[in-house]
């Protein structure tokens, strides 16, 4: 029996794999969502799993990798996600990129609508937990950063391209991806205020980050590091408590013309000039 299971897996470990990132991340944050929604009382420190969840896709990642390559496939894995040595200008691309959205979308709000500048200090805010100032940007880092991206881009992108164009693998990875996000609607801030109608236009604002999350991937031979400084830059700064107001939709505004710009110049069988990461 045990066998028959092993082989499955190797037969089809991306179903696995979303399999596990859907039910680990579900398990995380059953506690919260049954508070929120009125089944049990829960301490409102426990909302601080919300950050946890952020881990299901790397230990789907880990448990799926174990299975299928053992040893081996798991320093190759951890190899990418502290591969650094990718060439300075993509490290400042993946590190700088997301401070570079916030501070065009804050420059176009204030010659459009004009106001006070941006209040940095309020990055430091997030649901949960006490100020934390800059190192908001550390839990970033480590939770949506590592966390998601060693699943995502690390494991299920190479995974999807090895038969498909980068373009298509990236739809279908959007896909599992924003539903990944659906237990938020049930306890999280402004997924319960606007609800289930807000759900296309989210979709959009991932698929567009998820082509900038390729083209990065690709272009850096696989760096899950670099993946990880965009995605937690982003939910740092475009995303975070300091975009109010107009800031964080112009961001997601730029960020889409940034995505058909990636599809336009480099076209969508590799979204980068490198061969497309393949596993």
């Amino acid at each position: 029996m045990s066998r028959r299971i092993s082989l499955w897996v190797k037969e089809y470990p991306l179903v696995l794999y979303f399999i596990l990132a859907y039910v680990i991340t579900w398990i995380i944050v059953l506690p919260v969502v049954a508070s929120a929604q009125g089944f049990i009382s829960v301490p409102a420190s426990l909302y601080a799993l919300h950050y946890l969840s952020a881990y299901g896709p790397l230990l789907a990642a880990v448990i799926v990798t174990w299975i299928t390559d053992g040893g081996d496939g798991l320093r190759e894995l951890f190899g990418r996600m502290i591969r650094w040595r990718v060439g300075l200008g993509w490290v400042l691309v993946a590190a700088l990129s997301p401070l570079a959205l916030f501070g065009l979308a804050a420059l176009i709000v204030l010659a459009v609508v004009g106001g006070a500048p941006p209040d940095l200090s309020l990055a430091g805010h997030v649901n949960f937990l006490p100020y934390l100032g800059i190192g908001a940007l550390v839990l970033w880092l480590l939770t949506s950063g590592i966390g998601e991206e060693t699943g995502w881009r690390g494991y299920a992108l190479p995974r999807l391209q090895r038969n498909m164009s980068a373009l298509s693998a990236t739809l279908i990875l959007t896909v599992f991806w924003v539903f990944w996000h659906l237990s938020r609607f049930f306890y999280f801030g402004a997924f319960v205020e606007l609800g289930f109608s807000v759900l296309p236009l989210f979709a959009l604002q991932l698929l567009a980050m998820g082509i900038v999350l390729t083209w990065l991937y690709n272009s850096t031979n696989g760096s899950i590091l670099m993946a990880a400084l965009f995605h937690g830059g982003f939910n740092f700064l475009p995303a975070g408590a300091a975009a109010e107001g107009y800031i964080a939709p112009t961001a997601r505004v730029l960020l889409i013309i940034w995505a058909v710009v990636v599809v336009a110049v480099f076209k969508p069988a590799n979204l980068s000039r490198k061969v497309k990461q393949a596993q």
